[in-house]
């Protein structure tokens, strides 16, 4: 649905809403898909718009109890602090005190893991961020990519400049 004044993602003009049901959908389940594919763990994956709100979050089936909130605080870090996941791992190695106050302050939201990437349109707008949890850090990445790629957005993973 339009909203006048508004423009829709993947129009003239950029974004003004974010990741839509339908690109969060299709993230979810072509990354669900791959990792299944792949012979991975049970995934839960979770898409989240630039606020930082749910848009869909769907679980393997034998994905583990906390994996809907590991793989939406991996999102929302991205969110938080406008770095890919890994990249926020590797800043958090180099200054511990400073994301253990991090944690307090986002309420034990922040989670500096791989697995967390930030989404862009094609017109370089941030639609949201994508946050997967179940196996390695790095195959939740890769099945975050194979997700992002299949909505036609893009990942944003370049760690030289913010989203």
């Amino acid at each position: 649905m339009s909203v006048p004044g508004t423009t829709q993602p993947g129009g003239p003009g950029g974004n003004t809403f974010g990741v839509t049901l339908d690109q969060a959908s299709t993230i979810v389940d072509a990354a669900l898909a791959h990792g299944e594919a792949m012979g991975f763990a049970p995934l839960t994956v979770a898409v989240l718009d630039p606020g930082g709100h749910v848009v869909v979050l769907k679980r393997s089936d034998g994905s583990g109890i906390l994996r809907a909130e590991v793989a939406t605080a991996k999102a929302w870090s991205v969110l938080a602090m406008g770095w890919p996941s890994r990249e926020l791992t590797e800043r958090a190695d180099r200054m511990p005190q400073f994301f253990a106050a991090l944690g307090v302050l986002a309420g034990g939201r922040m989670l500096p893991v791989a697995g967390g990437v930030p989404l862009r349109s094609s017109a370089g707008a941030l639609l949201g961020a994508v946050g997967i949890s179940g196996d390695t850090s790095d195959n939740d990445e890769a099945c975050a990519l194979r997700g992002i790629e299949a909505a036609g957005l893009v990942a944003w993973l370049d760690r030289t400049t913010g989203p």
